[in-house]
């Protein structure tokens, strides 16, 4: 025992496992550190310039981030066989365990090969595109990017919403911002002891001098319905779909003031209560 002690501290043996044991792995494993940041570095400079290369030509934005993170995971992915590769690792039984691995995680992640499949499907036919306001998976805002998985939104109010590719592709997709031109629908109603003729006249004045309304197609006033309480107008008038809203708030607005000026009532929901006496069993005459 103490000669293999000996034999194992001796300088020479020492001096033996630096040069065939030591000194290579550190080599290699400084040239897999250099290949891998400096594959990084490399990388960037590349989709830096696919980048702007990109950006000069009339390729939707929301392509050019699905394509950009591929083409990242795709790069990222030779760097990182590279640096195992420099290490000293047979990458070529390594892409073999890979491919077999890949093909079991993909099995049991089905839902992000489906989100991955729909994202292509997304950039390719583009039923959006980013700055557009749609509706997708019930959920309303603007279209900011699409991701290998998700699509990213923004709503109205601020939020931040991801959603899966998955179900977005899968769902029904309205785009409120494709179109130039939107019909703007809004139903007002009157009591039926109003003037109705007067009333009608009223709104077509009021959709028809409203400059951001246009002409073609003609703006539609009409009766819709006799309702229970109210005589219900359909009023609708088609407008540039930036306009939208500022013409069917404004219309709100001119249309209660113009009724309350020309004494045109509006109907709201109301119940009357008919309280019945009774005379009580004690005031009853006595047989």
């Amino acid at each position: 025992m103490d000669e293999l002690f000996q034999n194992f501290f001796d300088p020479s043996t020492i001096e033996g496992l630096q040069n065939d044991y030591i000194v290579p792995w550190a080599i290699n494993i400084v040239m897999a550190l250099a290949v891998f940041i400096i594959g990084r570095l490399v990388i960037s400079i590349i989709l830096a310039v696919i980048n702007k290369l990109l950006g000069k030509t009339k390729m939707d934005s929301m392509l050019v981030n699905f394509v950009m993170s591929i083409m990242y995971a795709l790069l990222l992915l030779f760097v990182i066989v590279a640096s195992l590769d420099q290490l000293g690792v047979n990458t070529s039984s390594l892409i073999a365990l890979v491919g077999a691995a890949g093909l079991a995680i993909g099995l049991s992640l089905q839902d992000s090969l489906k989100n991955f499949a729909a994202g292509v499907m997304l950039v390719v036919f583009r039923p959006f595109r980013e700055g557009e306001f749609v509706e997708v998976n019930g959920i309303s805002g603007t279209a900011e990017r699409i991701t290998i998985f998700n699509t990213i939104m923004r709503t109205g109010d601020g939020r931040e919403v991801t959603i899966p590719n998955g179900p977005i592709y899968g769902n029904v997709i309205t785009n409120f911002s494709r179109r130039d031109t939107r019909r703007v629908d809004m139903v007002f109603g009157i009591g039926y002891d109003s003037d109705l003729l007067k009333a009608k006249a009223i709104l077509k004045e009021i959709v028809e001098t409203d400059e951001r309304v246009l002409s073609e197609p003609a703006p539609l006033v009409a009766v819709q319905e006799l309702a229970d309480s109210s005589v219900n107008f359909v009023v609708r008038p088609w407008a540039k779909t930036s306009d939208y809203w500022d013409v069917y708030r404004d219309t709100m607005e001119k249309v209660k003031l113009r009724f309350d000026a020309e004494g045109i009532s509006i109907p709201f929901p109301q119940m009357d209560v008919h309280l019945i006496k009774e005379e009580s069993a004690a005031n009853s005459p006595k047989d």
